[in-house]
């Protein structure tokens, strides 16, 4: 069988019935994740039949898009509020799964041409881009809001109010910021994968980039093992299953992505006020709840539990067990500086990553009259910022300490095992 024959058999092993199996397993899987954490919330019992649009929605902010929250009220009345939040153990489940199935076809192959990889790359896109227009133009949908029986409630029983507030998907920037997280995701699998063939132009930074990207991976992913660890425990000691489930199928990997950003010594800047909240530990809720924007970092939580100084020897344990890793996949003439700076440069990027995806800002305002909330707890705000110099700056650091370290036990562990030889 000619090469040009087997050229051929490898593009049709990945082509559009594989493109449509990737595209259609990533959403359905976030779907069922977002559904389960929804459901845990109490979501499924909202009026009107929403759940669908609110899944929806979920899924949208899940890949970066945008929800606007808006409201109506007649000229009497007004609401307001926005929503920038990932649910990040969404987004996660979808980019394992795309990663994967991007990868899967490539398998058993040392090398693989531009445009090949591309035009798979290329299908995949494409189905992607059908499907997030779906999203987008499913996720919206709006509610009627009770005034309550305070005063807010008797002016709108006088001048005849129904405020109305609902959510829509931008579709222009969903789109837009879906297809980067789409690229991204298949980028970053080639990336992280030991093994995945690459276009042999590439080839020559393969060594100083994917060990590097391996090993974050492993962190990334280690880090959410032990919050699922964490999380099963509390469920089954501390009662509220339905509460901690809701973190473990929503957020988990931003709560344990913001603890290794803290344990490396990063501060956060953020509020919760009001009655709206998004499912996070009771420990950050009680920090954050106050009245004006608080600084989250390992000195403000080890006021209320001293038990996070241990999140610095986590850290410090795991970060250099991955340094370890990586220095001994790589070849042995690469040098210890070399792995601290890519180990650095690594570090601070997934820092960087954490630190986008992390934020939070969700708000949301009644007035009547332009009298504000009276009482009705309707008005609420939840803020989560980092603070960039904090946490790249000692990433950096940790990075090229536990770099140089992890290629030092590398080493000697050669000269031990040709020494044993």
């Amino acid at each position: 069988m000619s090469s040009r024959t087997l050229a051929d058999l490898a593009i049709a092993r990945h082509g559009w019935a594989q493109a449509l199996v990737t595209v259609l397993g990533g959403l359905i899987a976030m779907g069922v994740v977002a559904a389960l954490g929804l459901w845990a919330t109490g979501a499924a019992d909202l009026p009107d039949g929403s759940f669908p649009e609110v899944l929806a929605a979920t899924v949208v902010t899940a890949v970066g898009g945008s929800v606007h929250l808006s409201g109506d009220a007649g000229d009497l009345a007004g609401t307001e509020g926005g929503l920038t939040v990932m649910p990040l153990s969404v987004t996660l489940t979808g980019a394992l799964f795309i990663g994967w199935a991007f990868l899967r076809p490539l398998r058993h192959r040392a090398v693989t041409g531009a445009p090949e990889l591309a035009g798979w790359a290329a299908r995949i896109v494409a189905l992607w881009l059908i499907a997030l227009l779906g999203l987008a133009f499913a996720a919206r949908h709006t509610f009627e809001i009770s005034l309550g029986e305070g005063a807010l409630g008797d002016l709108g029983d006088l001048f005849g109010v129904t405020p109305e507030v609902g959510f829509a998907a931008d579709v222009p920037l969903t789109v837009l910021v879906g297809l980067l997280w789409v690229a991204g995701v298949l980028v970053l699998a080639l990336l992280v994968s030991r093994g995945a063939p690459l276009p042999g132009r590439l080839l020559r930074f393969q060594t100083a980039v994917r060990p590097a990207a391996h090993a974050m991976l492993q962190l990334l992913l280690v880090f959410v093992v032990i919050g699922v660890v964490i999380a099963l425990v509390v469920a089954a000691t501390r009662g509220r299953p339905a509460e901690t489930f809701a973190v473990l199928l929503l957020g988990l990997p931003n709560v344990t992505w913001l603890a290794l950003t803290i344990g490396l010594g990063a501060t956060w800047d953020g509020r919760v006020e009001g009655p709206f909240g998004l499912p996070m530990p009771h420990l950050l809720d009680e920090v954050l709840r106050t009245g004006d924007v608080s600084a989250l970092n390992l000195s403000t939580l080890a006021e209320h539990d001293g038990r996070v100084w241990w999140l610095p020897v986590a850290a410090a344990v795991l970060l250099l067990a991955v340094a370890f890793a990586m220095a001994a996949l790589s070849p042995a003439r690469v040098r210890a500086w070399q792995h601290a700076v890519r180990l650095a440069v690594a570090l601070a990027l997934t820092v960087l990553m954490i630190c986008l995806t992390g934020r939070i800002s969700a708000r949301l305002g009644l007035s009547v009259l332009g009298i504000g909330d009276l009482g009705t707890g309707l008005s609420g705000q939840v803020l989560l910022e980092p603070r960039l110099p904090t946490a790249l700056g000692p990433a950096l650091l940790w990075g090229l300490t536990a770099g140089f370290a992890g290629a030092l036990l590398a080493q000697r562990t050669r000269r031990r095992g040709r020494s044993d030889g």
